[in-house]
C-alpha cells in the first residue's frame, strides 16, 4: 500500500493558515519576517510564528517555513540565530534554496530541509546528491515530466518528493527570473517580484519592429485536477499548491478541491468529479494547464493575448466568524452584501448550501443597528435556519 500523500497549502497569513487547515490540507509553507520569496505577503513575525507551530501540531498538522531567498554575503549575519528560533520552536522543517544557507540549517539545528524548486532539480543525480548531503526533500522543478518523476522515484527512494500541482507558474526556469530586477529594481529573488512577464510586448529585431504587441513570457497556471490520479500512482510524498499571496476562497476552495480527490484515490475506487474543476474555476485564475508534466507545452501552455486572462464565476462576500445560539452567526463581510440576495454557503465538505441573506444587523463599536446591506470589512451579525459553522464562506455567483 502506498504511504498516505501529504497535501500541502500556501500560508500568507494566520488566517489563510486557519482556512487551509479547516478544508483539509495536512500541512502549510509559510514565510517568516526574513528570508522568504514572498516580500508581498504578510509574513508571520516569530510570535504569530510560534503560536501556529503550536496551533498545526495540536490539530495533528505541519509547518514549514520558507528560507529559500538567494541571499548576498550580507545577509547571512541573522539567520543562524533565526534557524535556532525555528528549531526551538519546533517547525516540522524549513525549505532552502541556496547551498550556504543550507549549511547554515545543517550546523544550527536539527530541522528538515525540504530543498526548494529554485535548485532546479530535474534529474535523479541532482536528487541523489541532496540526498546525500542530508536533505530529507526535494521539491521537484516545475519543468519536470510525470515520466521524469517515475525515473526519480525509482532511483532515490529513500529521500521525499514534493511536487507543484497547482498555481501560478514562472516562465522562467524554475522561478528564477531577472526581468524583474532588470526592469524596476525589485529581485524576484527576494520576493519582491513586479510580474514583468504578465506585460505587454512588441518584437524588434534589427528595427523591424512588430506592429502588434504580445504578452509572450505569459504562462497560463498550472491545474492537475484532470490528472491527479496519475500523480498520486507514483507515490509522491507531498503535492503542493502554490499561492502564498492569494485569498482566504483560494486556499480554501483549491485545498477542498485536491483534498476531496486524494481521499476519492484513496479508497481505492477512485472516480474523477466534474463538480471539481468547477469549483477551482470558481476561484480567481487564468487559463488552466497541466504544464510539463504530461508534455513540453507549446503556445497553448502561454496566455499572448490578454495579460491576466484571469476569471472567476464567485465572489467571496463573508465569512462566519463566531456562530452563537440559536441560529444566529457573526460575518465578517469581504464583498458588499444586501438583504435578499440569493447566496451559496461552502464548507469542506462538498454541496452547495443555497441562502436567501436575511436582515442584517451591523455590530460597530458595541452599538447594533439593522441596515439593508452591509460593505466590506463590516461585521454583521445575522439569524438564519441554515445551520452554519465557524469558517463556512459565503460567495454569490458572477
Amino acid at each position: 500500500m502506498l504511504k498516505k500523500v501529504e497535501l500541502l497549502a500556501p500560508a500568507g497569513n494566520v488566517e489563510k493558515l486557519e482556512m487551509a487547515f479547516h478544508y483539509g490540507a495536512d500541512a502549510v509553507f509559510l514565510g517568516g519576517d526574513m528570508f522568504s520569496l514572498r516580500a508581498g505577503s504578510h509574513n508571520f513575525n516569530n510570535e504569530q510564528l510560534e503560536k501556529s507551530v503550536k496551533y498545526a501540531h495540536e490539530l495533528g498538522k505541519k509547518v514549514y517555513v520558507a528560507l529559500n531567498i538567494i541571499p548576498h554575503n550580507n545577509e547571512f549575519e541573522l539567520l543562524p540565530d533565526y534557524v535556532k528560533f525555528l528549531d526551538k520552536i519546533r517547525v516540522d522543517g524549513v525549505i532552502v534554496a541556496d547551498l550556504g544557507v543550507f549549511q547554515i540549517v545543517k550546523e544550527n539545528s536539527n530541522l528538515k530541509i525540504s530543498i526548494s524548486t529554485q535548485s532546479s532539480n530535474t534529474n535523479w543525480r541532482s536528487v541523489k546528491m541532496w540526498k546525500s548531503m542530508g536533505a530529507s526533500r526535494v521539491v521537484l522543478a516545475r519543468e519536470v515530466s510525470l515520466e521524469n518523476i517515475i525515473k526519480i522515484k525509482e532511483k532515490v527512494p529513500d529521500i521525499e518528493i514534493e511536487v507543484f500541482i497547482h498555481g501560478a507558474m514562472c516562465m522562467a526556469i524554475s522561478g528564477r527570473c531577472l526581468l524583474s530586477n532588470q526592469m524596476i529594481s525589485r529581485d524576484a529573488n527576494r520576493g519582491d517580484c513586479a510580474q514583468s512577464c504578465r506585460w505587454n510586448y512588441s518584437l524588434n529585431i534589427e528595427k523591424n519592429e512588430e506592429k502588434e504587441k504580445s504578452f509572450l513570457f505569459n504562462s497560463k497556471d498550472l491545474c492537475t485536477i484532470n490528472i491527479i490520479d496519475k500523480i498520486l500512482k507514483i507515490g509522491i510524498d507531498s503535492v503542493k499548491i502554490e499561492g502564498r499571496m492569494k485569498g482566504i476562497y483560494y486556499v480554501a476552495n483549491v485545498v477542498k478541491v485536491y483534498r476531496d480527490a486524494i481521499d476519492s484515490y484513496d479508497t481505492g475506487a477512485y472516480k474523477f468529479n466534474p463538480q471539481w474543476i468547477k469549483e477551482l474555476e470558481s476561484t480567481s485564475h487564468r487559463s488552466y494547464s497541466t504544464g510539463f508534466l504530461e508534455n513540453i507545452p507549446g503556445p497553448e501552455g502561454m496566455n499572448y493575448v490578454d495579460r491576466n486572462s484571469y476569471s472567476q464565476t464567485h465572489q467571496l462576500v463573508a465569512k462566519v466568524i463566531e456562530k452563537l445560539e440559536d441560529n444566529h452567526y457573526i460575518l465578517e463581510v469581504r464583498n458588499r452584501i444586501l438583504t435578499g440576495e440569493k447566496l451559496e454557503v461552502i464548507n469542506p465538505t462538498f454541496g452547495i448550501k443555497e441562502i436567501v441573506l436575511p436582515k442584517l444587523t451591523l455590530v460597530n463599536k458595541g452599538i447594533e443597528s439593522e441596515v439593508e446591506f452591509a460593505n466590506p470589512n463590516s461585521i454583521v451579525k445575522i439569524y438564519i435556519d441554515a445551520n452554519l459553522e465557524k469558517f463556512d464562506m459565503i460567495r454569490k455567483i458572477y
